[in-house]
């Protein structure tokens, strides 16, 4: 196609913007109010995702040491456990440690307790490099000499982890399904535009037109629906997720994704969703009206 008939077609889907003020305003805002969803939901989702990584990375076993083992068994004991595949770090709580740190925990509950009766037995702290793999390196762990018990809270850990997935999986089949809901709304919205123009198809058909010369101009209008139906929702999440991630780093164990590049990758998304769906919704509306 000429540079030219395409320049002429850009210009006449313009003008029909104007020309259908009322059945325009309807589309963009039908575009408006389901883009501005989509993203709501599009940083949502990311974020959800990534708090139930960080809930996951806080995982890790507690590896005790068998009662009377000596500093050279506890040294070679670690050697073995850094060895492991799939052990991230390992770090050595003694005892006296243990004991001081359920001291500050429970206070007065354990002021003026005899260190000489400490109950405690030494202990590794293992972090796993796959959260997901933990309970098959405990059963690799409890196979070391030297190793009492390991304990990671396996009842609890498991919950945690079918929540994570499924907090995963819902939010990724919900976004999958509200950009399918996104292009049958505006689709059948643009269908409303185009119907109130069936006539003026019918006579462009009856002239001679071909299907690509009427359909050109409707595909830059649904282009510049699209594009201008994604400006508001680009601008008030742009504005709502900044005024969020700020007032986020109050809360430390919940700390939303940065600014950047997280919104403005899904301010690309939305505004190329908004002319994608545009496009598309103008050419299967207008396909039916093409039949004359």
């Amino acid at each position: 196609m000429k540079a030219r008939t395409l320049g002429r077609h850009a210009r006449e889907g313009f003008r029909n913007l104007g020309r259908n003020g009322w059945m325009t305003f309807a589309s963009i805002s039908a575009v408006t109010v389901t883009l501005l969803l989509l993203g709501v939901f599009l940083l949502l989702a990311y974020n959800l995702g990534e708090i139930s990584k960080q809930i996951e990375a806080q995982v890790e076993m507690n590896v005790f040491v068998v009662e009377g083992a000596g500093q050279a068994e506890i040294r070679e004991l670690e050697r073995q456990l850094k060895a492991l595949p799939g052990v991230a770090t390992t770090s050595f709580v003694s005892k006296e440690v243990a004991l001081e740190q359920m001291r500050e925990k429970l206070k007065d509950l354990l002021e003026g307790y005899d260190d000489a009766d400490n109950p405690l037995p030494d202990k590794f702290v293992v972090k796993p490099t796959d959260p997901l793999q933990i309970e098959a390196l405990s059963k690799r762990v409890e196979t070391l000499p030297l190793v009492a018990k390991v304990n990671y809270g396996e009842e609890t850990v498991t919950q945690m982890f079918q929540w994570t997935e499924w907090i995963r999986n819902a939010g990724g089949v919900f976004v999958v399904g509200l950009c399918f809901t996104a292009l049958f709304l505006i689709s059948n919205t643009i269908k409303v535009t185009i119907f109130a123009r069936r006539k003026e198809i019918e006579i462009m058909k009856l002239v001679g037109a071909t299907n690509w010369f009427i359909r050109w101009p409707f595909l830059f209008e649904g282009l510049l629906i699209g594009v201008l139906g994604s400006l508001l929702p680009m601008l008030a999440i742009y504005v709502a997720y900044d005024y969020l991630y700020v007032a986020s780093a109050a809360f430390p164990m919940f700390q939303l994704a940065p600014v950047d590049p997280l919104v403005h990758t899904v301010l690309g998304i939305l505004i190329a969703i908004g002319a994608l769906i545009g496009m598309i919704g103008s050419v299967m509306s207008i396909s039916r009206f093409l039949k004359v």
